[in-house]
């Protein structure tokens, strides 16, 4: 098993490209099920969690195939509509199937997702929106088994947000019989890259980025040709990882409207910052100022960049007090900085850091989860010493060669074999 190895103490600097959203291309490939022939996505990251896609859809008859970031997705109909539990239990987003498949095929089989343990992220939303829309669903030896003719328009009101939830319901309700008003919406920008996709499709949908969605279902989609949009978590990283290192580093082919939260959070640190149309740069910093942060659904601080930021509190002048909003067993990363020297008091939802310039030293760490292993990094950039990041695949589900990129950009860092 692969790790990932980091001596610290080099300064970032230069220019780094952002890839695809791996949370935009996922529901995007799935929603490809909705329409048989040929789409073509474009800027899709090469990921664990896109392979993983790949072999879902296979499994339902499609047929995919790449060329560089592009990803030919050919789709027919499969003999069976069914998720089996050996695919679907390497990936939450795999409960993403459950839509399409119920409003292209009036069936789903869908196995009970597995997946980084973050949060119990339960599956009763996604449930309960089909029943709204007509379906009989019952859950039934780890399997959502779900049936209806065909869906029926209807009102979703969200007790909470929830973006796949949000996304699952957009997926169904796009070839349902009359008018779906979603409420309470998901607003994130992964959410209206979706919907843009379906609309390309030939999907009628209104109010994408608004916490209501009115969709008015047709009688069929066509294929599409689909461009998805920049990671804003990955790119998050990598200005953190400038700024935690005191470098200058431009990430480009972003969208800085979508990373809106991150930079107030860092410039109420103190730290300067430049952009442009499709490019974000942190400029060197000599030291900054801990700052309070809460994490809350877009447009608030993103959970996925929590951990991430949490690390650049180590290295504040003054103490830090992070709250988790979104879930609630998001911060198993805190002891494994902890390890590296950080001095961080962990209570239920909320982590107070005290920070120290220089105060981390190098060691051997487990990574827990996908942006766990970011903020282990990050921490090793300015550690003292050498850093070994283990159990490092969590890190490939998400983060496209985040390493070289890194390397790039001037850090001692590798990847080795971790057997």
């Amino acid at each position: 098993m692969d790790a990932i190895v980091v001596t610290g103490g080099r300064q970032l600097s230069g220019s780094v490209a952002t890839s695809g959203a791996k949370n935009a291309a996922l529901p995007i490939l799935f929603a490809t099920l909705l329409a048989d022939g040929d789409h073509v996505l474009e800027n899709v990251p090469a990921l664990r969690d896109i392979d993983s896609t790949e072999l879902l859809l296979r499994a339902l008859g499609c047929r995919t195939s790449r060329d560089g970031h592009s990803l030919n997705v050919n789709v027919s109909r499969p003999d069976e509509a069914l998720a089996p539990y050996d695919l679907v239990r390497k990936m939450r987003a795999s409960i993403l199937c459950l839509g399409p498949l119920l409003a292209r095929y009036g069936e789903a089989r869908v196995s009970l997702p597995g997946g980084c343990a973050i949060g119990t992220r339960p599956v009763d939303l996604h449930v309960d929106t089909m029943r709204r829309l007509g379906a009989d669903v019952s859950v039934e030896a780890g399997y959502v088994i779900a049936r209806a003719e065909r869906l029926k328009g209807a009102r979703i009101l969200f007790e909470k947000l929830t973006v796949g939830g949000t996304e699952n319901a957009l997926m169904a309700a796009v070839l349902a019989e009359g008018e779906t008003l979603i409420e309470n919406a998901a607003k994130e920008p992964e959410v209206v890259d979706l919907v843009h996709f379906l609309r390309a499709m030939g999907a009628k949908i209104e109010g994408e980025g608004t916490s209501v969605i009115s969709v008015t279902g047709v009688d069929a989609l066509e294929p599409a040709r689909h461009a998805v949009i920049p990671d804003r978590i990955e790119a998050g990283t990598l200005l953190l990882a400038g700024a935690i290192t005191g470098g200058n580093v431009r990430v480009t082919a972003c969208n800085p409207a979508h990373l809106e939260a991150l930079v107030a959070k860092l410039r109420e640190c103190g730290f300067d910052l430049a952009q442009g149309d499709d490019w974000l740069e942190v400029l060197p910093a000599a030291a900054w100022n801990s700052t309070d942060l809460t994490t809350a659904p877009y447009p608030g601080f993103p959970t996925d960049l929590q951990a991430q930021f949490m690390a650049l509190m180590t290295q504040a002048s003054g103490t830090s007090v992070i709250t988790e909003g979104i879930f609630e067993n998001r911060f198993m990363h805190v002891q494994e900085l902890v390890r590296l020297g950080a001095d961080i008091t962990p209570m239920a939802l909320v982590a107070v850091v005290r920070g120290k310039r220089g105060g981390l030293s190098g060691a051997e760490v487990m990574a827990t989860d996908l942006r766990a292993s970011a903020s282990l990094i990050l921490a090793g950039l300015i550690a003292g010493g050498t850093t070994r990041v283990n159990r490092i695949y969590h890190l490939d589900r998400g983060y496209e060669h985040l390493e070289k990129k890194l390397a790039a950009l001037g850090a001692d860092i590798r990847r080795v074999d971790g057997s």
